[in-house]
């Protein structure tokens, strides 16, 4: 990670240490994620290290507390320090220090690791929802506020203003994807992240999702009520899709990849017939590196052709 510091010109040692946890963050706890940010240019993926990094060590506070540990309390002094961090300019905490550092360099403003926060906080009480819009709520602050996050990194073309509902959008898929994906994962925890009133809609309610859970079998009704939820899913994406070119072009092959990455995941479940309480849905190794390397030769394009509008634009001022 060395070069990409560098590159985004991180000098402090102290600060070069909190990036590079975050960046093993990204590599342990998300595969197509850090898959995709490969894909980005040196001197931008240290902030998405640090922006994910910091998500990925909250939601462990929420999901994976130690016994006898207050979650809770750990999660307020964690938002204490960020807060106070971003007030200040500077953390000495080991992964704050990044996140602090990347705000800063970004202007990413501080509304969007509240709505984040209280979302993580909702994951401490909340353990079903009854409506779409419900759900929405913990989602925007789940999901939809790290793809507006990572929009300063990733540059637009425009106005950010216009490319935020299609970043807003792309987040929201990835964590519906997850949604369908983790049903069983998520019944361990006592959760369920679909809308009751439409489980409802197919005779669907916790206790048949407990069943098939149990069975390690998906009931009818809950496939149909799983394909609805699918079908809703595969619509946010297509909108999702529709905003990548408002992206900078160096970025876009980076977020291209994991749109197509992640929604293949829909492919497999629906492939089998939303199986999800006998495994767990996967994009195979072979496919994933396929689509990086595909991924990778559009991303090295799009470098070229930065640094020759770059000499152009040099070139002109120069002689102007």
């Amino acid at each position: 990670m060395t070069g990409a510091l560098d590159a985004a010109g991180i000098t402090e040692p102290r600060l070069r240490e909190a990036y590079v946890r975050c960046r093993r963050l990204n590599a342990e706890h998300g595969r197509t994620y850090y898959l995709a940010t490969r894909l980005l240019t040196k001197a931008q993926r240290p902030a998405v290290h640090a922006l994910y990094g910091f998500a990925r060590f909250a939601d462990d506070i929420v999901d994976s507390a130690p016994p006898g540990s207050d979650p809770a309390r750990r999660l307020e002094a964690l938002s204490a320090e960020l807060f106070a961090g971003l007030d200040s300019g500077r953390s000495d905490d080991p992964v704050l220090a990044a996140v602090v550092d990347t705000a800063g360099r970004y202007g990413i403003r501080r509304d969007l690791f509240a709505a984040f926060l209280d979302s993580m906080r909702m994951d401490l009480t909340v353990t079903g929802y009854a409506d779409r819009a419900a759900l929405d709520r913990y989602v925007h602050g789940s999901a939809e506020v790290i793809g507006l996050q990572m929009l300063p990194v990733l540059g637009t073309v425009g106005e950010q203003a216009e490319a935020a509902p299609y970043a807003a959008a792309l987040g929201k898929a990835f964590q519906l994807t997850n949604f369908l994906r983790d049903v069983a994962e998520d019944l361990d925890r006592g959760r369920v992240y679909l809308p009751a009133d439409e489980l409802a809609a197919f005779g669907v309610d916790r206790d048949l999702l407990l069943w098939c859970h149990r069975h390690g079998r998906t009931d009818p009704r809950v496939r149909e009520a799983l394909a609805a939820q699918h079908a809703t899913t595969r619509e946010i994406y297509a909108y999702a899709r529709a905003g990548i070119d408002r992206l900078h072009p160096v970025s876009r092959p980076c977020i291209a990849t994991a749109l197509v990455l992640y929604s293949e995941i829909l492919d497999r479940i629906e492939a089998a017939e939303f199986a999800v309480f006998a495994h767990r849905a996967r994009v195979g190794r072979a496919r994933r590196v396929r689509l990086a390397l595909s991924g990778l030769a559009r991303a090295i394009w799009a470098r070229r052709g930065r640094r020759a509008a770059d000499l152009t634009a040099a070139a002109t001022e120069r002689w102007a």
